[in-house]
């Protein structure tokens, strides 16, 4: 079976809210956080049939900038499997069509498995940073340019 992603629409808003509140429970974003983010950016879901298995955010470069966010997150129990390559492949390929020329993503300090995911497709390590009122930490990475 093979991965199939759709834009993230009407009632897929509130499923795409719950798996990145699931994933990333320190910073949880509200039916109105999440509106405006698919109004400025790419919000998918990633189905394996009729199951639920993930989600991800593009963001766009700016205007004036070839910058991209490129963000997956797959749920806990169908990791390893092969499905958050097959997303982050099809979401570069987006980004790129967008005119990224660096790619960026970004993971919350205790997300042990998003790290290592990052790690090994090559995303390094540029900055760490704790938002107001939180104590764990987010890391931005991006790929090297010879993988951008």
């Amino acid at each position: 079976m093979t991965l199939d992603i759709v834009i993230a629409t009407g009632d897929g808003l509130e499923d795409w809210r719950a798996i990145h509140n699931e994933i990333i429970p320190t910073h949880p974003l509200s039916g109105a956080d999440v509106a405006e983010r698919a109004g400025r950016n790419r919000l998918t879901l990633g189905f394996l049939g009729d199951e639920l298995v993930g989600n991800a955010t593009v963001r766009p470069p700016l205007p004036d900038s070839s910058v991209a966010t490129v963000i997956v997150r797959i749920l806990p129990e169908y990791r390893r499997r092969g499905l958050g390559a097959a997303y982050l492949s099809a979401e570069l390929t987006h980004a790129r069509e967008l005119g990224a020329r660096r790619i960026e993503t970004v993971v919350l300090a205790s997300n042990e498995d998003g790290l290592a995911f990052a790690s090994v497709h090559g995303f390094a390590e540029h900055d760490r940073y704790v938002l107001p009122g939180e104590s764990i930490a987010f890391i931005d990475l991006h790929l090297p340019a010879e993988k951008s």
